[in-house]
């Protein structure tokens, strides 16, 4: 009954083929079970989809309504990886199979393009009609215990009966060509005797086999490529095969609803040819698209790991120049009501200034065009151009260009430009790639450009809370330093800060909150307001009351911090912990000490914990180093060990000033780069001679 479903809707919407996929109760694979106007050997590669996959059919599943492609463009647009495993000129329409509230399959319909942008009613009644009747069908059958289950899948309908006359066989024995006709499921239907003589078999032997069975030798991707092309597109295609040792015969398809006639001759070539001689001003053949899938996979593994706008226009270019043998390249985004470039291979900067910021109510720009439009332009020489844009030939020394639209489901992204030094004819092979291409494109820079706005947010709210100079205090040389995080946001939750209480008082503190996002810069902020506002009162009280505004605030996040209350006038400080990296004291003579204090829980744990704090002398020529682990800790090395080569280090550099000290402390271990965490550092250097406002 599902190839009875599935024929008759094939036939009533005019559609050249059809494929129902099932889905299991719960399960996350559709399988496919039947198919129609398409042979196995078309459908090896679809045969699986994975439910969460990007792609119109497993879209259907996931959003329960009708997908409709109208072009091969638009399926680039819209799905760009399913894309480069279908670039092939159909238009396809995927409608789920539903019994009550389960998704029982798919039904998938393909016609050759070109078709309209919407399905008329008539074809949407009889896929809602299908889709129904096919879903209560399932349904029953699970409900009566003996689900449907695929197996193989499945070829529906045979082909339409055909009487080989004899004296058409008569005339086709007598042509210098020969001839075969192959049905809906790829199989040798009938076959010339010239044909089975080139093919260096007989005719008994080759009838009923599936053509790539018969001839071993034609099972490879070129031919694979070209006959899922003939078969889908409902379009002639061609290619060039070596019968083994040294005989080439050349190839034409011309499919049908019924099969595909193949026409075969002898080429008398030495060399084989994977498309047709490219035209004489064409000096860069296109490549095959074998070697251009090849590409694009590799362009979308590796997009995968593209953050920020500057990293998907590295990859692009690297990638698509030797892809497509273009000799430029140039990315731009769209930016209010214009276009601006990002970045470019292959052109001077003084010919991108020209170019770049052309206004959307510019449509002599082909940029603008295809982006507003929405289609890609092709230009095969600088004739064509100069109909549209006569000052671009001159401008870029190119004559051949592609314009891609980077078209995302937020909207217009950006426009892609592939150019060449000489004319280029671009095939419907290449410029299906060249759109699919685009389409991946298109999706990596819209979460680029949001990475990169959410990160610029970030950073200048982490600036904003951090101290934007730290105040002059007679007497005291300070240095701070931050470095953010080589992973993640780039922004995290460490401060620093210096606070003057008095002519002859200043008090420094330091913290690290938990994560590396914006929620740790807010409260990075709030932890520093909550200190500067009680700075001046005894170590251990600053701490607890900021210990009891977190706890209270309930964020989630548990903070250090270390608090010294320095009197200048007296060389003595007071410090107090909570969780914190123990300080670092270079003494004088210059020989250092690590200050192991009386440990204090995190804040933001227990609203009732104490801060004891510890009195140490800080003579003149003395050195406090502050800083968070982010300095000293990285996998596999111990922490005691690593805040000893810190002390080591400020040992050995006793007299640099504090600014060179601060970038030497920072950069002191080669395990630091790159960052798994955030680092702050402050250092405080109490100056030879009386400190100011000393009796």
């Amino acid at each position: 009954m599902l190839d009875a479903l599935l024929c008759g809707a094939a036939r009533e919407t005019g559609a050249s083929a059809g494929l129902v996929y099932l889905l299991p109760p719960g399960g996350q694979v559709l399988r496919l079970a039947v198919t129609t106007g398409v042979p196995p050997k078309v459908t090896a590669l679809w045969e699986r989809l994975l439910v969460p996959a990007s792609g119109p059919v497993p879209a259907a599943v996931r959003e329960r309504r009708l997908v409709w492609l109208a072009s091969q463009a638009e399926l680039a647009r819209r799905y760009p990886r399913a894309a480069l495993v279908w670039p092939y000129p159909v238009a396809m329409a995927a409608a789920p199979l539903t019994s009550g509230a389960a998704v029982r399959g798919v039904l998938v319909l393909l016609w050759p393009e070109p078709r309209p942008p919407r399905l008329d009613a008539h074809e949407r009644a009889v896929i809602r009609s299908t889709c129904d009747r096919a879903g209560a069908l399932l349904g029953q059958a699970a409900a009566d215990g003996h689900p449907i289950s695929p197996g193989e899948p499945r070829v529906a309908a045979p082909p339409r009966a055909r009487t080989a006359a004899r004296a058409a066989a008569d005339v086709a024995d007598r042509l210098a060509e020969g001839c075969c006709v192959l049905d809906a499921r790829g199989r040798i239907a009938f076959i010339s005797a010239t044909a089975a003589d080139l093919f260096g078999g007989s005719v008994p032997d080759l009838l009923g086999a599936p053509l790539w069975e018969a001839l071993p030798w034609l099972d490879d991707p070129v031919f694979e490529d070209r006959y899922r092309a003939a078969v889908l597109g409902r379009r002639p295609t061609s290619f060039t095969a070596l019968r083994p040792p040294d005989v080439w015969l050349a190839f034409q398809l011309c499919p049908d609803v019924s099969g595909i006639s193949v026409r075969v001759s002898p080429t008398g070539r030495t060399a084989p040819l994977d498309h047709p001689e490219p035209e004489p001003r064409a000096n860069t053949a296109a490549p095959t698209r074998v070697g251009t899938l090849y590409d694009l996979m590799h362009l979308a593994g590796a997009l995968t790991k593209a953050v920020s706008v500057r990293d998907v226009v590295e990859l692009t270019a690297d990638l698509v120049l030797p892809a497509f043998g273009a000799q430029g390249f140039v990315l731009s985004v769209a930016e209010g009501d214009r276009l601006r470039v990002v970045g470019h291979r292959g052109y001077p900067d003084e010919v991108i200034d020209r170019l770049d910021f052309p206004p959307f109510r510019d449509e002599s720009a082909p940029t603008v065009r295809a982006v507003t439009t929405g289609a890609p332009l092709f230009f095969a020489s600088p004739r064509e151009m100069e109909r549209l844009a006569p000052g671009i030939p001159p401008l870029t020394k190119r004559a051949a260009w592609a314009f891609l639209p980077l078209l995302a489901p937020s909207g217009p992204v950006g426009c892609c430009v592939v150019s060449y030094d000489r004319p280029h004819d671009f095939t419907p092979d290449e410029r299906a790639v060249l759109t699919s291409f685009a389409g991946l494109i298109a999706q990596a820079l819209d979460r680029a450009r949001l990475y990169d706005a959410e990160h610029q947010l970030a950073h200048s709210l982490q600036s904003g809370l951090l101290p934007a100079t730290l105040p002059t205090v007679p007497g005291l040389e300070v240095a701070a330093r931050y470095l953010p995080t080589a992973r993640g946001m780039d922004v995290g939750g460490d401060f620093y800060d210096l606070i003057r209480c008095d002519a002859t008082t200043v008090a420094a503190a330091i913290g690290d909150v938990q994560g590396h996002n914006v929620n740790a810069a807010v409260l990075m902020g709030q932890v520093r307001t909550a200190v500067h506002a009680t700075a001046g009162a005894s170590p251990g009280e600053v701490l607890a009351r900021t210990n009891r505004l977190l706890t209270d605030l309930d964020p989630g996040l548990f903070t250090s911090c270390l608090y010294a209350h320095i009197d200048l006038a007296h060389h003595r400080a007071h410090l107090a912990t909570a969780g914190h990296p123990p300080p670092v004291l270079r003494h004088p003579d210059g020989h250092t000490e690590i200050l192991h204090l009386p440990p204090g829980l995190l804040l933001g744990i227990d609203p009732d914990a104490d801060y004891p704090a510890t009195e140490i002398p800080l003579p003149p020529g003395a050195v406090l180093a502050l800083y968070t682990d982010g300095l000293v800790e990285s996998p596999g090395t111990d922490l005691g060990d690593a805040t000893t080569h810190l002390a080591d280090q400020l040992a050995r550099a006793p007299d640099q000033p504090m600014a060179t000290l601060a970038d030497t402390l920072v950069h002191h271990d080669p395990h630091t780069d790159p960052r798994s965490d955030d680092i702050a550092l402050l250092l405080l250097h109490l100056e030879p001679g009386p400190a100011a406002g000393a009796g």
